[in-house]
């Protein structure tokens, strides 16, 4: 008896799309097979298979390990270096808008 397929359509942003297969590609894992492998975990959870939840609050420096401090600095130093800084702005504008 041949299986039955059945086909999923999902419009997604294409640098998500990209990482996730390029990731998916490094595990021999095809997407449809990590499709299929998702949908059976959401079966077997009976909702979805892992926790969706939102941080409570913004990590600021007083609950920061040093070496989390530390890595958020690296972060920010390479990306000022690279110019892939925003403006205070356009940063303030992202922080009230919940982005």
């Amino acid at each position: 008896m041949a299986a039955k397929t059945a086909n999923v359509t999902a419009r997604i942003q294409p640098d998500i799309k990209e990482s996730a297969e390029a990731i998916l590609e490094k595990l021999g894992i095809p997407v449809s097979v990590f499709i299929d492998m998702t949908y059976r975990q959401v079966i077997n959870h009976n909702g979805i298979p892992f926790m969706m939840t939102l941080p409570k609050a913004i990590p600021t420096r007083d609950i920061l390990s040093e070496a989390e401090f530390d890595t958020m600095m690296e972060k920010g130093l390479k990306q000022a270096k690279a110019d892939e800084s925003v403006s205070v702005a356009d940063a303030f504008s992202s922080l009230r808008a919940g982005v």
